[in-house]
């Protein structure tokens, strides 16, 4: 059976049998983990096995995973600087950062597949313009070029452990201080502006070889009066036709007030789909993740086959090192040491924030 367009979550630690029937659905391709699925690394691992034993190719396993305040694994997992204090190294020491930046990928992602999951949504590629709550200190830097430099080293180290890069939020969600999980976000600046600034990330990082986007929840309405991720324009004029971006573009959670203006859970997967999505996600809602397998079922969905292609190469790369043997190997002590201590108050600070909305789930 081949991958499908949906990527939902689990509720719990465990799979239930509802759980199970509804990961085995043809149209879903992937899953999605939030914090509420960890207990510890023991469990994480027999939570990854159970979900991989289930589809033959597996679903595809995702977190939201960037460090600072969204790090959904801690106990038992090195604590990752929010990305903001390597943007501020970056200032004073390009080289280092940009070699401490490769490092905290390489930790991300060796600890992640030693773990079962495929891909971490990151990095952020989102301008820090001093704005946006919800992105903050999530993002490198309010330099592109800083951006540029900072999210290809962390790509790097990314693929050295054998995982994915996903930019968001594409075209750039920073500008504006509403937040998106709770708020349809409007940014009313040109197209020429966002194009000058905010989308120079996003191109060079197509041109380096990202694998995936997330599109953003915000709408810009001097280019479309849909939200990027529902946007043909954004979608597939810009991003496939001008940037070139040949990647997985998924959709940010549909489950967000962002999304609403789309309507129902089908309506939103189906706009999502048809602006050019590889993949849905549909998070923190079982009723409307059945709604949605049943309503795209019933239309006949079927995912292109440029889209299993393309999903085809986020999975990550086979026999990843446990961690046992990862403690071993000289390349992750050293990495540790080296990153040891970056940030590490301000990613508990975030921790404990309330209006934190990105990084409580």
């Amino acid at each position: 059976m081949s991958l499908g367009p949906i990527m939902l979550d689990v509720p719990g630690t465990t799979l239930t049998d509802d759980d199970r029937r509804r990961l085995s659905h043809p149209l879903v391709g992937g899953v999605i983990l939030f914090k509420r699925n960890y207990t510890s690394p023991a469990q994480l691992l027999e939570l990854t096995q159970a979900i991989r034993a289930l589809r033959t190719p597996h679903l595809l396993i995702a977190v939201d995973h960037e460090g600072g305040r969204v790090q959904r694994f801690r106990d038992g997992f090195t604590v990752l600087p929010p990305m903001r204090e390597l943007g501020k190294l970056w200032d004073a020491h390009p080289v280092q950062a940009r070699r401490l930046a490769r490092e905290c990928g390489y930790v991300l992602a060796a600890e992640l597949r030693a773990h079962g999951v495929d891909l971490s949504f990151t990095p952020v590629l989102d301008l820090d313009y001093g704005a946006s709550g919800v992105i903050g200190d999530r993002a490198f830097h309010s330099d592109p070029d800083a951006v540029t430099d900072l999210a290809h080293a962390l790509m790097l180290g990314l693929k050295d452990a054998g995982m994915g890069s996903v930019g968001k939020h594409f075209p750039g969600h920073g500008f504006v201080r509403a937040d998106s999980h709770l708020e349809i976000p409007l940014d009313e600046r040109r197209y020429a502006d966002i194009e000058q600034a905010d989308l120079i990330p996003f191109r060079r990082m197509a041109d380096y070889g990202m694998t995936g986007v997330m599109p953003a929840h915000v709408i810009y309405p001097a280019v479309d009066s849909q939200p990027a991720g529902f946007s043909k324009i954004w979608l597939q004029q810009i991003l496939r036709a001008e940037l070139g971006f040949d990647g997985v573009i998924f959709s940010d959670d549909l489950s967000m007030e962002g999304a609403s203006v789309a309507g129902t859970p089908v309506e939103r997967a189906r706009a999502a789909l048809e602006a050019g999505c590889d993949m849905a996600l549909v998070c923190n809602n079982c009723a409307a993740a059945d709604a949605v397998l049943e309503g795209l079922t019933a239309l006949n969905w079927r995912m292109p086959a440029v889209s299993i292609a393309r999903m085809a190469r986020l999975h990550g790369k086979p026999h990843a090192p446990n961690m046992t043997e990862l403690r071993e190997q000289p390349r992750y002590v050293t990495a540790l040491h080296d990153i040891a201590g970056i940030g590490r108050g301000s990613a508990d600070l975030w921790a404990t924030d309330r209006s934190n909305t990105c990084g409580q789930n």
